[in-house]
């Protein structure tokens, strides 16, 4: 043994020495920013390999070559070819060029040798694959969950670090939300006292966002900034509004719009001097809704194009547009869906993709499935209802209509589920898609809030505890015929061999929040936190949800069967389709890949590494929370069946169910007690019956709901059953 240890030892060091002992060189054909972003990645993942760099390309044993654009390729394209000791990257623009680069970089840290690179072609699937980020500094909620992000979004370290995961993962888009962006990054010459800050602070504020459209261009990802309307500063409205009574200073999304006329300019204005005093941002938004009640559909698209579109026009430079389309049809700020909202915007989006100013298409952006994408890959809702077909039928020529697929879900757990991804992109490959929008309202990805202090760990900001996250949605929407190989490569480089079946353990435990979302119907943010197995109250307040909810609450997905339709349709003796998910097929469903999933990480050792200990443990928690639904969806079965009939022995099966279903909740404690820290979450800021201030001081700890999961218990035990005719 100790003999067949000392070859080993000796083979590994002759091939670390064969690979220190070759040299690579890199040549740039055009030394353009995007092009020495790519070459710097190169060299990065060389030298992480031990290979050595240099300039003289005879004395090298691979010359890799970065090749100039190849328009053939298309755009955002890469080949990757080898002739001898030359390989090539060529990309169809600057940006393919970074991708293909990347491409072999990630081939390097996986292990493959340069002399071993493949020869491969890759095309973009959908041309905008983009990034939603709230800024955390005059955002759309107050709560400390989100204000507690402030300072690392003022780190440029930060953004360094942000920027570069996008890009790795095929990201395009960056785009910035903010309810009223322009006095962080301008002093607006016609209104100079609506900014706050003197000279030194705007400076500094400056200094953050140029970086940020700076190191954004580098890597090839275009910026847009999207403020919420209708919006000023409170320094503008003291300042300069004539009317104080439609002065909104504490930034009240439902109120009525202030169109007057100086802050029609005021607002134009700001738009026409932050593009010009930022040559780097690529486009802006606009977004029709908050802090505009009391307007028609009509006015608030009048209302965009004087302002927004009307100093993208000043600004005298070609400007990108997402224009989000409306979900309000009547004066109200909330509202629902309607044909004539649907028509009265496509025409003016379309009108808006014939300004010359405006480089297209335009991005109409509309919320897939409502504030919890993660639920279903079948459209069910956009936000306020029904999604008709105007925007599709005839196809548009100005404009790709985009989905924003908003998590509102899970924040603190790791996720991955490959297929559904995949599922989500291929029903949703029509000719008028453009795109994707991936973020979220209720939390800002930046600081790591979650963590407890115990040792080291192999990240520092939130959104890299999320790798999996990223990498999945970045890479599918880039190219969905991205093998799990590519996946599961990445855990075993991070943690080892022994890691490899996180990714299978991911794809089965993980789903739990998608069948939660897709069993459980909802609407808005906090209507539904499927982390925290919570929704909406009779009150609307955010709580646990209990087994009377669970019997009661429609489904979202048409596919799946609610408790209180199954036992009313067995009863009778009806029966469902071979396509339908009832309650007893999807606790079958969690029990299986729940089990499965704690078996595969069951052998995984984390006694040595505190990160791989985080990855495992998320595993354990989603399996839990799964087979904790598992026994809460046959305990409600057999509740209901027993209030509907009076068997004592269905009230018994339903009260043992909810006992398990305990245990598996005080597992998720058990486990997460020691790891994570109790929690600042947006969603338990607007709690009926308490002050502002008290529920921003609410913290969510999945042991802080053990007495409501012990109270379905109790309620149960007294439950009657219901008279019989």
């Amino acid at each position: 043994m100790r003999n067949k240890l000392v070859t080993l030892l000796f083979m590994l060091v002759g091939l670390s020495s064969s690979l220190s002992a070759q040299r690579v060189v890199i040549r740039q054909a055009e030394t353009c920013p995007q092009s020495r972003y790519a070459a710097a990645q190169l060299t990065k993942a060389l030298l992480t390999r031990h290979y050595t760099t240099g300039n003289t390309a005879d004395k090298a044993d691979v010359v890799i070559h970065l090749a100039p654009n190849r328009q053939q390729l298309g755009s955002e394209a890469y080949s990757i070819s080898r002739q001898g000791k030359q390989l090539t990257i060529t990309g169809g623009d600057a940006r393919g060029l970074i991708y293909g680069s990347l491409s072999v970089a990630e081939d390097l840290l996986n292990g493959v040798s340069v002399s071993a690179i493949n020869a491969r072609t890759e095309t973009p699937h959908l041309p905008l694959r983009a990034i939603k980020f709230d800024l955390p500094w005059d955002t759309y909620r107050h709560s400390d969950a989100l204000d507690l992000h402030y300072e690392t979004c003022r780190d440029t370290l930060y953004w360094k670090a942000f920027l570069d995961m996008m890009v790795a993962n095929r990201f395009n888009t960056l785009s910035l939300w903010n309810l009223h962006p322009y006095t962080y990054m301008i002093r607006p010459a016609n209104f100079p006292a609506a900014t706050p800050f003197n000279d030194q602070e705007l400076a500094q504020w400056q200094f953050l966002f140029h970086a940020i459209f700076r190191m954004a261009k580098e890597r090839a990802i275009d910026t847009y900034l999207v403020p919420f309307n209708i919006f000023t500063s409170p320094e503008f409205s003291k300042a300069y509004n004539v009317n104080p009574k439609l002065n909104n200073l504490a930034h009240f999304h439902f109120i009525d719009g202030d169109t007057s006329a100086i802050v029609k300019r005021y607002t134009r204005e700001c738009v026409t001097q932050v593009l010009q005093e930022y040559p780097d941002l690529t486009g802006f938004g606009l977004t029709l809704g908050e802090a505009m009640g009391g307007m028609s559909p009509q006015q608030r698209e009048d209302w965009m194009k004087a302002t927004i579109i009307d100093g993208m026009r000043q600004a005298g430079r070609k400007t990108k547009l997402i224009h989000r389309i409306p979900f309000s049809s009547t004066t109200g700020s909330l509202g629902v869906t309607s044909i004539e909202t649907e028509k009265l915007t496509r025409k003016s989006i379309e009108s808006e993709g014939n300004l010359d100013f405006i480089e297209g298409p335009i991005w109409a952006d509309l919320k897939y499935n409502w504030s919890h994408a993660h639920s279903t890959p079948t459209l069910v809702k956009v936000h306020g209802g029904k999604l008709y077909d105007t925007y599709f039928k005839p196809d548009p020529t100005a404009y790709k209509i985009t989905w924003t697929v908003r998590n509102e879900d899970f924040f603190c757990l790791r996720w991955g589920v490959p297929d559904f991804v995949r599922a989500h992109i291929a029903a949703n490959n029509q000719s008028y898609v453009g795109g994707y929008f991936l973020g979220s309202e209720t939390y800002i990805p930046a600081k790591d809030y979650f963590t407890k202090p115990g040792g080291p760990v192999d990240w520092k900001y939130a959104f890299e505890r999320q790798w999996l996250f990223y990498k999945l949605w970045g890479r599918l929407l880039y190219n969905p015929a991205t093998p799990d190989a590519i996946f599961k490569a990445e855990f075993v480089r991070r943690y080892g061999a022994p890691a490899s079946p996180l990714l299978e353990a991911y794809a089965l435990a993980s789903s739990t929040p998608l069948r939660l979302a897709s069993a459980f119907d909802f609407t808005w943010d906090f209507s539904l936190y499927s982390e925290g197995m919570m929704g909406f109250d009779t009150q609307k307040n955010v709580a646990y949800i209990t087994v009377n909810q669970q019997i009661t609450q429609p489904t979202l997905d048409p596919n799946y069967v609610s408790v209180s339709e199954y036992v009313k349709t067995v009863a009778n003796g009806g029966s469902f389709g071979p396509e339908k998910i009832t309650p007893p097929i999807l606790a079958r469903m969690l029990e299986t890949d729940c089990r499965k999933a704690l078996q595969l990480v069951r052998s995984i050792n984390v006694k040595t590494n505190r990160s791989l200990l985080y990855e495992v443990s998320d595993v354990q928690v989603w399996a839990n929370l799964g087979l904790h639904l598992a026994e809460k969806l046959q305990a409600a079965v057999a509740l209901q069946t027993y209030r509907s009939t009076g068997l004592e022995a269905q009230k018994q099966a339903a009260i043992q169910h909810l006992k398990s279903a305990l245990r598996y909740w005080d597992t998720v404690i058990a486990i997460t007690r020691p790891l994570y820290n109790d929690m600042p979450l947006v969603h338990l800021t607007e709690q009926k019956g308490h002050t502002w201030e008290e529920n921003n001081k609410l913290r969510f700890h999945w042991e802080k709901l053990r007495p409501d999961v012990v109270k379905d218990i109790e309620l149960t035990e007294k439950a009657q059953p219901a008279m019989v005719k």
